[in-house]
């Protein structure tokens, strides 16, 4: 399912969209809580016609994305997660980046999704009636 910037939402799963690279931001190094490894970490403002939205980059998709800052590029099997609040596009193990063919002209930098402030929940916990 091909979808556009102002259709994302937090938890959006497994679509494709097409934005260009706006801008890569400085990476970091982190360390894992799943693996307990060093990782990069980067986050690049990428959008369409529709507006923007910050996107998680890790490790090998920082260099892919490097050279790729003012291209369009075709995510395959995006997701959408909150950070802090704030919706950030991201790639999971099935994810893909690949240029793509047609180019994005005009990008609405007048929206920022990222900028919506959306409450995180937890995972629902099961409570004891007091009757």
């Amino acid at each position: 399912m091909e979808l556009k910037v102002r259709d994302l939402k937090p938890n959006s799963r497994w679509f494709t969209i097409t934005v260009k690279v706006l801008k890569l931001n400085e990476e970091k190094t982190v360390l894992s809580r799943k693996d307990g490894n060093q990782h990069r970490v980067a986050e690049a403002l990428v959008g369409d016609e529709t507006g923007t939205i910050l996107m998680s980059l890790w490790d090998d998709d920082i260099d892919k994305v490097k050279d790729l800052v003012g291209s369009t590029i075709k995510l395959q099997n995006g997701f959408v997660s909150l950070y802090r609040g704030s919706m950030r596009l991201g790639l999971g193990r099935f994810g893909s980046i690949e240029e793509a063919e047609e180019d994005i002209n005009e990008v609405n930098e007048t929206v920022n999704v990222s900028e919506r402030r959306f409450e995180s929940r937890g995972p629902s916990r099961y409570r004891r009636s007091r009757f």
